[in-house]
């Protein structure tokens, strides 16, 4: 798996908006057949339609992740009407924005299941799949919040936590298998997505994504690039996430603390919560009666469309290539200087 292949089929899962609708325009160019898994079908019949505007085929299916059964069915359907699965991109999830007390049990019970547990089932097809052929990629889209725990995300922090360490387990195992199937995982920084519009919040004031804020194409295209070079184990996106993961890793007491002092605000703007705003911890915010989202949410006037850490990061030989051409540059001027 470490030569580039570029997949035939591919499954995105929460591809009706945000991350998943960015990634599915993405593919969509390379001419990829793409099953396009969510809950909404309002959305879902909007993407699939830019897919095929794009000269590809597209497969909408109604489906909830936290639903084994039918992400077994949709898995199915997708070799069934678009051939085998080449690559599955688990991303769907939804959460509840409250502190932990004030989420109920089973507001907390259902977003783990909708987060965590469809990426496992999602996994589980994906893998019946493709071990047959010995061959394929599984893309896990993660958070920096898989590593750093914030304020007011206690379920959505606790699946990302999750995910890592079911990943992590599965990666061994099929190490010791000798399998061709790759696992990699997709860090991911704030993000002007629908999220902040259509999660369940009991916050006091309008939520939003911790600033810096990327638009979703920045992770599309990280996600496009650990698809296409599964063999590293993990990619992160943004200077933000980098400076989360590894500031967590030096100074996790010292981040609590001044989460603690920063996190409520950073995460609220000056407006007050709208009451009647949707929430689609249950039901889909763009299902019957919705209206499609698309991929950006609220924040595009504040959202960074590049990222150049994410980008050095794609590309780390031509990195380490000028970086090392700039150190030779430097000593040999230093010793023409002397």
């Amino acid at each position: 798996m470490r030569r580039r292949r570029e997949a035939e089929v591919a499954v995105i899962t929460g591809a009706s908006a945000g991350v998943g609708r960015a990634t599915a325009r993405l593919l969509a160019r390379r001419g990829i057949a793409i099953a396009l898994l969510a809950r909404g079908r309002t959305g879902l019949d909007a993407v699939a339609e830019e897919v095929r505007a794009a000269g590809s085929r597209a497969l909408p299916v109604e489906v909830d992740m936290a639903e084994h059964d039918q992400v077994v069915a949709a898995g199915q359907r997708v070799a069934d009407e678009l051939g085998p699965i080449d690559l599955w991109i688990n991303n769907a999830f939804s959460s509840v924005l409250a502190p932990f007390r004030d989420t109920r049990p089973a507001e907390f019970q259902r977003a783990m299941q909708v987060t965590y547990l469809g990426y496992v089932h999602g996994t589980r097809v994906a893998l019946d799949h493709m071990t047959p052929r010995d061959r394929g990629v599984i893309v896990q889209v993660g958070s920096a919040l898989a590593y750093r725990g914030i304020p007011l995300q206690a379920a959505y922090c606790g699946a990302k936590h999750a995910i890592v360490g079911f990943t992590e387990s599965l990666r061994c195992e099929l190490m010791h298998e000798h399998s061709n199937i790759a696992v990699t995982m997709v860090h991911l920084p704030a993000l002007n997505t629908p999220q902040f519009d259509w999660l369940l919040s009991r916050l006091p004031r309008r939520a939003q994504p911790v600033p810096p804020i990327y638009a979703p194409a920045v992770a599309a295209r990280a996600i496009v690039a650990a698809a296409d070079r599964p063999a590293r184990r993990e990619y992160w996106v943004g200077a933000s996430t980098a400076l989360a993961i590894l500031g967590n890793r030096l100074a996790p007491g010292l981040l609590d603390r001044y989460l603690a002092r920063t996190g409520y605000d950073a995460q609220q703007t000056d407006r007050p919560a709208d009451p009647d705003r949707p929430a689609n911890l249950w039901l889909p915010a763009d299902g019957p009666g919705g209206r499609d989202r698309g991929a950006g949410g609220s924040f595009t006037d504040r959202a960074h469309r590049h990222s150049a850490q994410a980008w050095l990061s794609r590309h780390r030989l031509v990195t380490a290539t000028g970086l090392t051409a700039a150190a030779v540059g430097a000593l040999a001027w230093r010793r023409a200087a002397g």
